[in-house]
This record gives structure tokens, C-alpha cells and sequence, in this order.
């Protein structure tokens, strides 16, 4: 039998993988650390979905920490092409080197001018690129954003490890990347790039679970404080809001009570920091319909 790899070494189950993201302050349920250890073993690309704030991005980050490898991310947007997102050619530097071999007598032929010298890499070469010894975590986030036609480009670097540039043919990774891909399901992704994909769906944590990963992000926090936001945010989920808060608003709510010295929650306290859970208007009026006790659960 052959020694373990560095990655069996790291990652040697879901176990040890989620108490090694505890560690770098994410907690996982099993259902993730198992989906994450799969992306990484196997390996293949894990597509996260889920609703906004509930982790997703911070995920991939853990887990470019736990590996000591360099996250590269790609925010993905509507209308995101190739030159934003793989490679492009650096015009102004080819230029100045055309001008240069002028002035030397000499001529830049085509192959000289679309050489790497003048190539610039976008994250998804990037990641393809990265040396090692352990694989980049290539983030590819929320891709649900991005047009329909931009998941073409993906599908050869998901499937073979590759991408091709035409003046310097197809470029395979030596160590492949580890990728993870998030969407907060703005829009229903192509079959075909979710063939090529592990699926996780990350759902808002039980309160129980939200307090330990408040807690685990505010170590300061006072525990009753930790109680009343994360039993606070059920609770507004619980109503109509256009955007229910995810686990990200409860720990820039705690951080809010604690800059302004609220260490329970009441409802003086749930009016100043309201707007650090509710980013609109109606949501709050809706909010305060219900009774600003009401949310603290007092």
C-alpha cells in the first residue's frame, strides 16, 4: 500500500475534517463536513446553495485555511466573461512591446506578442495554475449570478482540469484545484454543470447550532447575549421579511449590541440595532408591527 498523500493526511474522514474546521472557526454539520471531505478526496467540484448568510462562502474560506493553500475567489455577476474570469492579453505592455523592437530595428512577430509574457491570469487560470504542494481552493461564488452563457466556459476546467487559450493551446493542471461553487438559487443552474458537481444544500442551523457558531465567532460575547440574537433571528425568519436573516446578520448583531455596551437584549436595545439583522425598510416596519419585545422574546 502507498503512503498516505498529504490530503489523506489532512482530511482522513468528515469527522476530522469538521473538527479541524472548528479550528479555524467554522462549524459544520455533518451533512457538510461529509459533502466537503467528498470535494476534496475525490476530488470534485461541490456546489453550495443555500439562502444568503447562511455560510456558504465562509466554507470555502475555512477550508483554504485548514489546507494552507491560497483562496482564490471569483465573484461571479451578470454579464461575466472569459477575460474577466480566465485570462487576458495585457494591450498596453504589448503595445510598449511592439514599440520597443521598433525602436531596437527588430520585429515582434504574432507567436512573440501572444507569449506569457504578456498573458494575464484571472482566477479561474490562476487556480489551474497554483504549484501546490496542496491544491488552491478555487471559489466560485454565487454563480447563480452570472448568465447562463458563462457556464459554458466552466464546463471543461470542471470536467477535464483544463482550460484552453488558443494562442497557447489547452493548459492541464498539475495539482487541480479544489472547487467549490455557491448560488443562492437567484436562478436554476444548467444540468449540465450540476453533473459535474457534488450538491450540498446548507439550511439555516437550529438554535442550538447557531449559538455555538455565534459563540465560536464572538468568544467575548456574553452567553445570554448569544441566546437572545440567535432565539431573535428565529423569530424574524418566522415573519414575512423579504430577506430572513442567515447566521452572518445574528453575529453582526451581537458585534452591534456590543459596540454600544447591550449586554441582554430588550426592546431599547432590539430598536438601536435593528438595521445591523434587517437591511430594508419594510423589514423593519414589519419588525416593529410585531413588537420590538416581541423579537427580543421578552
Amino acid at each position: 500500500m502507498s503512503a498516505p498523500t498529504s490530503m489523506e493526511q489532512l482530511v482522513p474522514s468528515p469527522q476530522v475534517l469538521a473538527e479541524r474546521l472548528a479550528g479555524h472557526d467554522y462549524l459544520a454539520d455533518p451533512g457538510l463536513a461529509t459533502a466537503l471531505f467528498c470535494a476534496v478526496r475525490l476530488p470534485q467540484p461541490l456546489l453550495l446553495e443555500g439562502e444568503a448568510g447562511v455560510g456558504k462562502t465562509q466554507a470555502a474560506k475555512a477550508l483554504a485555511a485548514l489546507l494552507d493553500t491560497p483562496l482564490i475567489r471569483l465573484q461571479c455577476y451578470e454579464g461575466i466573461d472569459a477575460s474577466e474570469a480566465i485570462y487576458e492579453w495585457n494591450y498596453p505592455r504589448q503595445l510598449l512591446g511592439i514599440r520597443v523592437a521598433e525602436a531596437q530595428g527588430r520585429a515582434l512577430d504574432e507567436e512573440s506578442l501572444f507569449s506569457r509574457e504578456f498573458l494575464i491570469e484571472r482566477p479561474l487560470l490562476q487556480a489551474l495554475e497554483h504549484p501546490g504542494p496542496n491544491p488552491a481552493v478555487l471559489l466560485i461564488d454565487e454563480v447563480d449570478r452570472a448568465d447562463e452563457e458563462f457556464e459554458a466556459f466552466l464546463f471543461e476546467m470542471l470536467a477535464e482540469g483544463s482550460l484552453t487559450v488558443p494562442e497557447l493551446g489547452t493548459l492541464t493542471a498539475r495539482v487541480p484545484p479544489i472547487v467549490v461553487l455557491t448560488s443562492n438559487r437567484t436562478r436554476d443552474l444548467h444540468d449540465a454543470l450540476k453533473r459535474r458537481c457534488l450538491y450540498h444544500w446548507i439550511d439555516y442551523p437550529d438554535l442550538e447550532h447557531a449559538m455555538a457558531i455565534i459563540a465560536l465567532r464572538v468568544p467575548e460575547a456574553p452567553a445570554a447575549l448569544v441566546q437572545q440574537v440567535a432565539g431573535a433571528v428565529q423569530r424574524l425568519r418566522g415573519i414575512d421579511v423579504q430577506k430572513p436573516p442567515g447566521v452572518a446578520e445574528a453575529i453582526d448583531w451581537v458585534h452591534a449590541a456590543m459596540l454600544l455596551g447591550i449586554e441582554g437584549l430588550d426592546a431599547a436595545g432590539v430598536g438601536r440595532t435593528l438595521g445591523s439583522v434587517l437591511k430594508y425598510r419594510e423589514d423593519q416596519e414589519l419588525a416593529r408591527s410585531e413588537g420590538l419585545a416581541w423579537v427580543a422574546g421578552s
